[in-house]
């Protein structure tokens, strides 16, 4: 792995300067000078889910327990252990709780610990900030213009990073430390740029918890407010409880960690998580054997209503919202009961098999997309 110098902010801010006065304000650059260099390596905190030294946006309803699973990714980043089922890498945290008091960090660190047979004398490298109760801003809008200035809260924070450093920083949540409106565009991407600051000075990762509107739960989506809160950040995981196709709860215990939006890997990816004693453990309830046979009935499922669905006219597509194969397929009586996150692995296992493929259709003007039987 290659090791990289961060510079600085004050010195990006002099170099800036040098360039200025001789007469250079960009930092143009030749792709040719990368002949020879050896290729950066793709660093992840977590494989596949949480891209190193950037932003993570990682949405859950209330009550769900994402408060409760970024503790355990901090605990794990300490600790050189799991979390979700995946290695996390080592290193310092930073965990800001504007959520949950002392006494429950407390508590929930404690069943963590037990679970991982630790001790919590050896979580020494997780600095937590409690700031439940407290004003927990880090930045507001400012005159007319609204533009996002940081707060003095914002400053003591850099300067805790700049003398003795954090790998993760883990921010909870959202609607606690940002002042502007969701809504507005401009203010949601100078939030997370502020927040990006940190990762491009200082090499660490941040993982910002946010709650979803009623729209973002109802679609699945997982989204609130402006799209720019996703289009800022390089990774958005989802949170949510496991339901089936009428809406009930078949296992409160539960959940489902969906990769919503990854620049950097895959995306749909889904992790089946249960909580017990305190924890959420991977989810292991299924032997191998009805797992391969719930898999099959997916898949077959699946490709029937696809066959179906062409037949009577109604073609379907694999991105979401209108449309959506998986969604439609799972509130069509003809599924059999097979819940949409089955028919969502099914689809994504079908296409890597290349068994269905997306083929476009309509005049050139109106290009849309379908899946159709390999």
């Amino acid at each position: 792995m290659i090791d990289v110098e961060y510079e600085p902010l004050e010195a990006v801010i002099a170099r800036q300067e040098r360039n200025n006065a001789a007469g250079s304000t960009l930092p143009v650059i030749s792709a040719a000078s990368f002949d020879g260099k050896p290729v950066p390596v793709r660093d992840w905190h977590v494989d596949g889910l949480i891209p190193a030294k950037t932003v993570t946006l990682l949405g859950g309803d209330g009550g769900t327990g994402k408060s409760l699973l970024a503790l355990q990714l901090a605990a794990a980043t300490v600790t050189g252990g799991y979390w979700a089922g995946r290695e996390a890498a080592k290193g310092n945290c930073l965990y800001l709780s504007a959520e949950d008091d002392v006494d429950e960090l407390h508590r929930r660190l404690a069943d963590i610990a037990d679970h991982e047979r630790t001790s919590l004398a050896n979580l020494s490298a997780l600095a937590i900030l409690p700031l439940a109760g407290r004003d927990a801003l880090l930045a507001a809008p400012e005159g007319k213009a609204g533009q996002m200035k940081r707060t003095p809260l914002m400053a003591d924070l850099d300067a805790y990073m700049a003398e003795r450093h954090a790998d993760l920083i883990v921010i909870d949540t959202l609607a606690d430390v940002y002042g502007g409106d969701e809504n507005v565009r401009a203010q949601a991407r100078q939030f997370v740029g502020m927040l990006r600051s940190f990762c491009t000075r200082y090499g660490s990762t941040v993982l910002l918890l946010a709650h979803p509107s009623l729209s973002g739960m109802s679609s699945g989506s997982g989204l609130s407010g402006s799209t720019a809160w996703n289009n800022s950040v390089r990774s958005r995981l989802y949170f949510e409880r496991v339901k089936s196709g009428d809406g009930s709860e078949d296992d409160p215990d539960l959940r489902v960690l969906k990769s919503m939006k990854s620049n950097y890997g895959r995306t749909g990816e889904e992790i089946r998580l249960r909580w017990q004693a305190g924890v959420f453990k991977p989810a292991t309830s299924e032997s191998s054997f009805s797992a391969m046979a719930s898999e099959s009935k997916a898949d077959r499922i699946f490709l029937d209503l696809l066959a179906a669905y062409e037949c009577e006219g109604r073609p379907v597509t694999s991105t979401t919202g209108h449309g959506y194969a998986p969604a439609l397929f799972a509130k069509d009586g003809r599924a059999g009961g097979v819940s949409k996150a089955s028919l969502i692995n099914a689809m994504n296992r079908m296409f890597e098999a290349g068994k269905i493929r997306n083929v476009e259709v309509g005049p050139p003007s109106r290009r849309t997309r379908k899946i159709v039987a390999a």
